[in-house]
């Protein structure tokens, strides 16, 4: 007899995947019009990662501008994209927007960070707080310190001064 579960399962992934698809491809339409308007030149690639659609705008000399200070401009674009592409398919999106790869070299010197942070924790037993971030820069922080065994880490703080603290285990 065969076990059909593996079948729906597939189908289900296939599904999502083709979904996300679509919310990269709406997000880079809504995009690539925002770079016609300001007269912005960028290439606009599409990926699936994981739950979500990544959309990264590369290779213009512009785009600077649209990473803005901290990356904020940034976060403010990624709201309005994932609200237009909320608009076109009815459902709340998780898309991840990146611009001169601006988010990856942050993810980048956030997880070095982190894992320095546990490294002097081991090395002195004192906790120690880092600067506030942002929710997207501390899950990045914790996981780089999830990684290394005798050091946890936790959120505290309010909004926008929440930081991550590095403890010993």
């Amino acid at each position: 007899m065969e076990d059909k579960t593996d079948d729906v399962s597939d189908d289900e992934d296939e599904d999502d995947e083709d979904y996300l698809v679509e919310e990269g491809e709406i997000a880079g339409d809504y995009l690539e019009q925002l770079l016609d308007v300001l007269d912005f030149d960028g290439d606009i690639d599409l990926d699936v990662e994981g739950d979500r659609a990544i959309v990264s705008i590369d290779g213009g000399d512009d785009l600077a501008k649209l990473v803005g200070r901290k990356g904020e401009v940034l976060d403010a674009l990624q709201e309005l994209t994932r609200l237009a592409v909320q608009q076109s398919t009815g459902e709340r999106s998780k898309l991840m927007l990146d611009v001169a790869g601006w988010r990856a070299n942050r993810r980048t010197e956030l997880g070095n960070l982190g894992a320095e942070a546990a490294r002097r924790v081991l090395e002195s037993g004192e906790r120690e707080e880092l600067t506030p971030m942002t929710p997207f820069e501390r899950k990045i922080v914790h996981d780089a310190v999830a990684k290394i065994d005798g050091v946890a880490s936790e959120s505290t703080g309010v909004e926008p001064a929440r930081r991550v603290v590095v403890v010993k285990a």
